[in-house]
């Protein structure tokens, strides 16, 4: 039996057995666990070493002109992508149904809405990189993390939106809550049904890759502040200002120095 040869593998959704390839086991069943761990892990030990760099590293003191039109393009359009797929891979395909939601309206809606987004993330995405690259100062301030970051996040939504154009014009449509939702929600249960993206289309299979790389790298970049929320501020004291004031003793202001009336 060769390394990528079939190996005996439980199949989680029946009683029977089937024979699944040693290298899916490792992409589909080893990977994401490990993924999990370093993201989990990853994140713990960035609180705790690295306080002060949990941050978005703002750079709009040095530029806000591209940043106004790139930033909501991105953040707007990454938003619906994710509420997308937590809508597409989290919950079941019996369920939308169930509440009268059919397969054609769901499919027709998920692609109108995910292409847009796709197109406006991108765009926004393109504008910020595209500033990064030219602004002196910004580019002076951008990390190595912050292109690797860049990088894995725009091989990310190239591959998703490559997916979904090619499978409904090319193709004749591809219904990946049939594969690959079963496949992402088996991975959270504990039990792990590779034989789900055996057959899944080679784009669809790569995205999902890149995703498991992006999410690998997460705890190490800026995408930290994704997680965290200003929730201090609420409560935090005011801050109080004092002038400063001669009749408290304190030393007179130069001549040309004095306060305005």
């Amino acid at each position: 039996m060769t390394a990528t040869g079939p190996i005996p593998y439980h199949v989680t959704a029946g009683a029977h057995s089937a024979q699944v390839a040693t290298s899916d086991i490792l992409l589909w069943v080893a990977l994401p666990y490990v993924v999990i761990a370093v993201f989990v892990l990853g994140h713990i030990w960035r609180y705790r070493y690295d306080k002060f760099g949990w941050t978005t590293r703002s750079s709009q003191l040095y530029e806000s002109r591209l940043l106004r039109i790139g930033s909501p393009l991105f953040h707007f359009g990454i938003l619906v992508v994710l509420l997308g797929h937590i809508g597409g891979l989290v919950i079941p395909k019996s369920w939308t149904t169930a509440v009268g939601i059919g397969e054609h309206a769901y499919h027709v809606t998920a692609v109108a809405l995910g292409t847009v987004a796709g197109f406006c993330t991108l765009v926004g995405l393109a504008i910020l990189i595209y500033r990064r690259r030219t602004v002196g100062p910004v580019f002076s301030a951008t990390t190595r993390n912050d292109k690797a970051m860049y990088a894995v996040l725009t091989l990310v939504i190239v591959l998703g939106l490559s997916a979904t154009v090619a499978a409904n014009t090319v193709g004749g449509g591809y219904d990946y809550r049939e594969t690959v939702s079963p496949w992402f929600r088996s991975v959270f249960y504990l039990r792990p049904r590779a034989e789900s993206m055996a057959g899944v289309p080679i784009l669809f299979r790569l995205h999902a890759l890149s995703a498991l790389l992006l999410f690998t790298i997460w705890p190490f970049t800026r995408l930290v502040h994704m997680l965290t929320a200003p929730l201090g501020y609420l409560t935090r004291p005011y801050i109080v200002y004092r002038s400063r004031d001669t009749a408290l003793g304190q030393r007179p202001p130069r001549r040309g120095w004095e306060p305005l009336p």
